[in-house]
């Protein structure tokens, strides 16, 4: 065997048990895993305030807000407003065309006069038949028809009075009083429209619509698990994407008496005062409302993700101690996005799990133990 021949063999057996001792170095987590090299990740139960809240999102109303409509119809002569303009109690918002209403002004005038001197020319022809009645000159009969034709002429020109009071209270319901301090949100109407007089509540033309914007709310939708937990005045704090530097405060003033379905949701409306609105904050915002429902201090907590589902609706962590693992079951109290108070199962100090160990492989038997961390 030459020389060469000789040091590829060497070669060849060394590179042999490079590789094979690569197979160790190289493995990767789960084969390790296998193994029995898993580390162990542990977290310490220790002693923490917790502050439980619910998250709700929710919309900026107006506390007021109405819609604004003519109590007379006919073509907007003229419009004073415009959207976000800030109006007070009294102003004239828009005027409607009066010329038709201004005719029947006129011609219920003429009637009264027509009616006023057809009473007074009665009025003396009585007084004339009253002295002759007494004489015995003018029959009885006579007598009362002139009464009764007097009587008939001065309601008539009482009629006629008060259908030119009629007129013109028309006529001054063509000037659209605003009927409160606010601002103008939508004026959805334009110059030259023809507008539908309001004769009920739900009809007639909507002319614009006007809120007072010092007083804001937020109503959200609460899912009915956590109404119980709710109660009027209670405070909340508010964040708005579009005002991220502000945080806002709000005290809840109504929750509705009955539940309701919103997508797909059961729940109870609840509506909250904001007590300071920003001057940036505008009706149909959408804010986040963070409402506190508990809180424990100085109490034995774990972080949520340590806490497992066990039997039933149960809850179990488990404990580390040394080179031992024991599944403990836990009584759960409030709990936070990020811990969950222990009311009993774990002391102050023992190393808990962050992962569940290892169960019967799938093939094995029964297949990996579901994992759950809902209702914590």
């Amino acid at each position: 065997m030459n020389k060469t021949f000789k040091y590829m063999l060497i070669a060849a057996a060394l590179g042999s048990g490079w590789y094979a001792n690569s197979k160790n170095w190289f493995r990767s987590p789960q084969q390790a895993s296998a193994q029995g090299h898993r580390e162990m990740i542990t977290a310490v139960a220790e002693l923490r305030d917790i502050a439980m809240s619910i998250r709700v999102s929710g919309e900026v109303q107006p506390a007021s807000q109405l819609d604004v409509k003519a109590e007379v119809g006919g073509r907007v002569k003229k419009l004073n407003v415009i959207p976000g303009d800030t109006v007070k109690a009294g102003d004239i918002l828009l005027e409607v065309d009066d010329r038709d209403i201004l005719t029947e002004q006129e011609s219920a005038k003429v009637e009264i006069d027509g009616a006023k001197l057809a009473a007074i020319k009665l009025e003396r022809n009585f007084e004339r038949a009253k002295e002759l009645f007494k004489q015995n000159l003018v029959s009885r009969e006579a007598y009362d028809n002139l009464e009764s034709e007097l009587a008939i002429a001065r309601n008539n020109h009482t009629r006629a009075e008060r259908k030119l009071q009629l007129v013109e209270d028309k006529l001054s319901k063509t000037k659209v009083i605003a009927p409160g301090d606010g601002t103008v949100l939508t004026v959805p109407i334009v110059e030259g429209q023809v507008i539908v007089a309001a004769a009920s509540v739900n009809s007639g033309t909507t002319l614009m619509t006007i809120a007072n914007l010092s007083r804001l709310i937020v109503e959200t939708h609460v899912n009915q698990v956590d109404v119980a937990r709710l109660s009027v005045k209670q405070r909340v704090k508010l964040t708005a994407e579009a005002i991220l530097d502000e945080e806002l405060e709000a005290q809840i003033f109504f929750i509705a008496p009955g539940a309701s379905v919103k997508n797909s949701v059961k729940g109870v409306t609840v509506q909250a005062l904001i007590e300071k609105p920003s001057a940036r904050m505008r009706p149909g915002m959408n804010v986040q409302m963070t409402i506190p429902v508990a809180n424990a201090q100085d109490v034995v907590s774990v972080p949520v993700g340590a806490v497992f589902r066990g039997e039933g609706d149960g809850r179990v962590v488990y404990v580390r101690s040394g080179e031992k693992t024991e599944r403990r079951p836990v009584k759960i109290g409030i709990s936070n996005t990020e811990h969950a108070q222990i009311l009993s199962g774990v002391r102050e100090g023992e190393k808990i799990l962050l992962a569940e160990p290892e169960r019967t492989p799938m093939g094995a038997g029964a297949g990996p133990r579901r994992r759950s961390r809902d209702g914590v």
